[in-house]
């Protein structure tokens, strides 16, 4: 039988509180209402200010890369990034059905098709063998790039997801990928300041997109930012999201679709703020799973923990139960306690929109959906 209640009574300490303990809260400690009241005090609060350039240039340093484009949210940021790599109408984008719904989404966005590709249990992502097999079997290459045999439309993206912070196998999905002429890009919004044999996730892709939703490590409310070692494709990404409006001192001309997607500065000077203690909050975060790995070592439980080669930012920990039953009753128990825990999102082929995607087995997904458990990890 799991021990439920004593992993209750441990959070409870761990959190030094028997009150309701959130599953993840933001910690405003540093220089945000400075920040805010120098961008009400400019009168400069919508898309355009120093706030939004410093932003900018904060996530290329983080990311080491060369282009970050400030956007109102990571779902836009997908979006914006799968037109950038060519993804068309009817065009199929090779992605996880162990997501949060917003990557599957912004494929939709783009009238293209989702095709959900099995992850590995060890990393929750994308997994590169499961995406092999799959090309594999139905991939056929053609002058203008990738094909699926069974349905005929273009495989114009393969678009994996960092799940909870924990690095996938990134490296190893680019190279695939590259071989079929597939473009890459990351959804890493729940990643920034993990690494993957010291590099950060976004980075490796041809455009990688970050989150700073009200729940993430850095949040300034809503917020996201697109990133890219492609100048141009950083570049086509502000031109898009600043409703592709061409420069003049007066007249309005858009020359294509665009969107009006820009980050406020507003959000961008709390961004900055928080940014400035990205670093403490992993190492509070750290510290945090490190005393989660130490208690459940000898529980019923298995507390995830970061694979070779990577640093995870610990943005949401979880647990593995041994089965769906067990999965429930830890999720009745502690949420009744005031201890909020959620479990890993349902699949996105159980959902109504998305039942009649192109699928393979999904045999490890599956396994972990009926398992996994997020539990407190706010910064304390």
């Amino acid at each position: 039988m799991i021990a439920v209640q004593k992993t209750i009574s441990f959070i409870q300490d761990t959190f030094n509180t028997k009150e309701f303990i959130p599953l993840h809260e933001p910690r405003f400690q540093g220089n945000e209402k400075k920040y805010l009241n120098n961008t009400i005090d400019s009168t400069f609060v919508s898309s355009v200010g120093a706030y939004v350039n410093k932003f900018e240039a904060m996530m290329q340093e983080i990311t080491t890369t060369d282009k970050a484009v400030a956007v109102v949210n990571g779902t836009s940021g997908i979006q914006v990034a799968l037109r950038l790599v060519g993804v068309n109408k009817g065009d199929e984008v090779l992605t996880q059905a162990l997501t949060f719904v917003a990557t599957a989404n912004a494929i939709a966005y783009n009238a293209a098709k989702p095709v959900f590709i099995d992850v590995d249990r060890d990393t929750m992502g994308l997994s590169p063998k499961a995406l092999n097999d799959f090309l594999d079997e139905f991939g056929e290459l053609r002058e203008d790039g990738c094909y699926n045999k069974k349905t005929g439309n273009k495989i114009a993206a393969c678009l994996p997801m960092h799940t909870f912070g924990f690095p996938v196998r990134i490296d190893e999905i680019v190279k695939i990928c590259t071989n079929w002429k597939i473009p890459v890009v990351e959804d890493a919004a729940e990643s920034l300041g993990s690494e993957f044999k010291g590099k950060s996730p976004g980075s490796f892709g041809k455009v990688g997109v970050f989150s700073f939703n009200g729940n993430k490590i850095v949040t300034c409310g809503g917020g996201g930012a697109i990133v890219s070692n492609n100048i141009e494709l950083g570049e086509k990404a502000k031109y898009l999201t600043t409703t592709a409006k061409k420069p003049h001192s007066y007249e309005y001309y858009h020359d294509e679709l665009g969107y009006n997607y820009r980050m406020p500065n507003l959000n961008a000077a709390l961004a900055c703020a928080q940014l400035e203690n990205l670093q403490s909050f992993i190492k509070n975060k750290r510290e945090l799973a490190e005393n989660y790995a130490y208690f459940f070592k000898d529980q019923d439980i298995r507390f995830r923990t970061e694979m070779p080669n990577t640093t995870a930012n610990y943005w949401l920990m979880c647990v593995e139960l041994e089965n769906k039953k067990q999965r429930d009753l830890f999720l009745k128990e502690t949420n009744d306690a005031g201890v909020m825990t959620r479990p890993i999102w349902q699949l996105m082929y159980k959902l109504p929109i998305y039942r009649d995607c192109f699928k393979d087995g999904q045999e490890n997904a599956e396994f972990l959906e009926d398992r996994i458990v997020n539990i407190p990890s706010s910064v304390r």
